[in-house]
């Protein structure tokens, strides 16, 4: 049954057209130090990657972060007889042997992803292992770039722009920058609120396993006007983009502006903060967000530009993200004056 209802959501999905027939994952290659050369070792996938293997869990986001305006597949490994635990704040916890699988891709036709890259993130005894592997233009495997690599892309906006960029595919290090809390690598996307299960038997499953999940409300969705207020939108968006580095664990702990949620006064989330290090990403301006001025917010200024030494997030784009930048705008010019400074 799983396998028949995950075909049939494929071919609606218009980007994966079926599960492939039960078959063994090689587990001794996600948990073995040995990182395989090809994507091909581990099994996720039967030859393409629009052919998962039966034997993952696919799941989407509500809130996902920006990358280039790429579509993006995500799915879940467990090793068999394993479950998933959760935090009270609804992070989840994976057993070792487990491994997160995200493709990243651009439509190519004809409802079909053409998909670039796809990231692993291995839970290995010692810890979690961030790995990026590059598919071939055929399709036929996928090959390990620890060092990254630059690809060039084209696609069209939503507002029906075409673009041409150098998509960057992170380097395991980068990989790192942003899946790091204190001094170990963790992952960032899962957490149960923000999170939609292609497979209704797959939700159920982990609610069995967690009942406490059930009653956490669902995250307002960046987007959706109707799922939150605009700074509930805002927020989320914040956290999802941004909350990763800045955070009290994060690499940019140091800046003071925590953007995961854990803020407890405007100056964490930047409403009237002065940049800890003032420089041209700062330009002329004072505070990281000025209520009721998004012009004169270092925020947006850093969110608009493609210079590497002022965009913001750092790592990822090299596009803005129009769509995102119009929310932050709205919410800032909807603060008080009063609650700048």
């Amino acid at each position: 049954m799983r396998l028949l209802l995950l075909s049939a959501m494929a071919i609606f999905a218009g980007a994966i057209v079926a599960a492939q027939p039960a078959k063994l994952i090689a587990d001794e290659s996600i948990i073995s130090a040995s990182n395989p050369a090809t994507l091909s070792a581990f099994g996720f996938f039967g030859g393409t990657p629009d052919r998962p293997a039966g034997a993952l869990i696919p799941y989407q986001l509500n809130t996902p972060l920006f990358s280039d305006y790429a579509d993006k597949q995500r799915f879940i490994y467990l090793p068999a007889g394993t479950k998933i635990s959760a935090a009270a704040d609804g992070r989840l916890n994976f057993p070792v042997g487990a491994a997160l699988i995200k493709s990243f891709g651009y439509p190519a036709g004809d409802g079909k992803l053409q998909v670039i890259e796809t990231r692993l993130l291995l839970h290995r005894a010692e810890g979690w292992v961030a790995l990026p592997y590059v598919w071939r233009k055929d399709g036929s495997d996928a090959d390990l770039r620890v060092g990254g690599t630059r690809l060039a892309v084209s696609f069209t906006k939503p507002d029906g722009a075409h673009m041409d960029i150098s998509y960057a595919v992170p380097n395991k290090n980068q990989c790192k920058q942003c899946h790091v809390s204190g001094d170990q690598v963790v992952p960032i996307g899962p957490i149960w609120q923000n999170m939609r299960f292609m497979l209704d038997a797959d939700r159920r499953r982990i609610l069995q396993d967690n009942p406490a999940l059930a009653k956490l409300p669902a995250e307002a969705i960046w987007n959706d006007t109707k799922s939150g207020t605009l700074e509930q939108r805002a927020h989320v968006y914040l956290r999802v983009n941004c909350g990763h580095c800045h955070a009290p664990k994060g690499s940019a702990s140091n800046s003071g502006l925590f953007l995961d949620g854990s803020a407890k006064d405007l100056s964490a989330y930047g409403i009237g903060k002065r940049p800890v290090a003032a420089g041209r990403a700062s330009g002329d301006m004072d505070f990281i967000v000025e209520s009721g001025k998004p012009a004169r917010s270092i925020l947006i200024n850093r969110m608009k530009s493609v210079d590497p030494g002022i965009a913001m997030p750092e790592l990822g784009r090299a596009a803005s993200h129009d769509e995102g930048v119009k929310l932050l705008e709205e919410w800032i010019a909807s603060m008080p004056p009063s609650a700048a400074h």
